[in-house]
């Protein structure tokens, strides 16, 4: 070994200005790193060195801000030499060379998603629609609706009369619900669409007060005014609690936080009327959009029970039976059914909810 190498640790230096590797050793001294080798005799301060961060199966190397750099292919030994001479890690380097860090660091990110999703973002999207006047809803509403009709929807085949006569029933009930009630300082207006639609039975709330009921569902429950009052306050329940504005922050910011990784954000919008028409909404709305119906029927003197009726002819769609459907069918149109979505919360559930409330009156 060289005089020059004969102390220090092992190492290859380039100068910066040709692709020639230089044998040389390294020595720590003070504040300063020298290099020495044949033809070579550096000194560089610690202050102008940059010790990029370690890599577990990578070579050490240092890049010097005055130009060049030296490089080891001993890792252990340059891990070794550099904590001999006090340049220690961070604790931040160190734990990200430690795989049980690693794997406990996902999982809390993981749970910090969950609660997020969970937790935070109802949170914030109830602090944002309040502070969101209904105006901007029925803005929504106008320019979702010609989307909905155009991919979903079809002029209703219903008669005038048989129109006007649900939409009188509702209304009867709506205000003997509402009489003696302190009217809201932003309370929305509601209107009442009919439509054919292609997805089955349904019936839907659109932010601002726009209900849309469907041929499909009217003939669903034999056109029985009573029911259809009750499909009605369950969807009236959703836009008074502005479940549908709340459903689009969510879904805003969970895109929003997609957006920042994946670079595209108008799926927001494309999927803003697919969203609405689905009404897939979370079980805390589904139960309070239900306890506002018990509410409006209770106060109009019809029985909760006839909501039971609804949900045992939606069962019946579900499992083919009322339009001779494959299981396959029948399980693809329920996907669809927004007055009773499958999983928001369980049928059985909600049977019981309003047979329960009946039993109370």
């Amino acid at each position: 070994m060289s005089p020059e190498l004969s102390e220090g640790l092992p190492a290859r230096y380039f100068d910066g200005n040709s692709a020639r590797a230089h044998d040389v050793a390294l020595l720590l001294q003070g504040q300063t790193l020298r290099i020495r080798g044949a033809g070579v005799d550096r000194t560089v301060a610690l202050a102008d060195v940059q010790w990029p961060e370690r890599q577990t199966h990578a070579l050490r190397m240092a890049h010097f801000k005055g130009g060049g750099s030296v490089q080891c292919q001993d890792s252990a030994a340059w891990d070794a030499w550099a904590r001999a001479g006090g340049q220690g890690e961070s604790a931040v380097v160190r734990l990200q060379q430690s795989w049980r860090w690693t794997l406990t660091s996902v999982a809390a990110l993981v749970a910090l998603l969950v609660v997020m999703q969970q937790w935070g973002m109802p949170w914030v999207a109830r602090a944002v629609v309040a502070a969101v006047p209904t105006a901007v809803e029925v803005q929504i509403a106008d320019s979702v609706l010609p989307l909905l009709d155009q991919h979903l929807m079809r002029p209703s085949k219903l008669s005038a009369q048989e129109q006007e006569r649900m939409q009188a029933a509702f209304a009867v009930a709506l205000r003997a619900a509402d009489t003696g009630v302190q009217p809201g300082g932003d309370k929305p207006q509601w209107r009442l669409l009919f439509r054919q639609s292609r997805i089955g039975p349904n019936a839907l709330a659109l932010p601002g007060g726009t209900l849309i009921l469907t041929d499909e569902m009217v003939q669903l429950v034999e056109r029985d005014a009573d029911v259809i009052t009750g499909v009605l306050a369950h969807e009236i329940g959703h836009v008074r609690q502005r479940h549908g504005l709340r459903m689009l922050v969510q879904v805003t910011l969970l895109s929003g936080v997609s957006a920042l990784v994946l670079g595209d954000f108008s799926s927001v919008l494309a999927t803003a009327p697919v969203l609405l028409g689905q009404a897939s909404y979370s079980r805390e709305a589904e139960r309070e959009a239900d306890q506002e119906a018990v509410r409006i029927l209770n106060a109009a003197g019809i029985s909760p029970s006839v909501m039971a009726t609804l949900f045992d002819r939606l069962a019946q769609v579900r499992k083919g039976k009322a339009k001779g459907e494959s299981d396959k069918e029948a399980v693809g149109n329920s996907s669809w059914l927004g007055i009773a979505f499958a999983s928001h919360p369980p049928d059985e559930e909600r049977i019981r909810f309003f047979k329960d409330a009946a039993a109370r009156r």
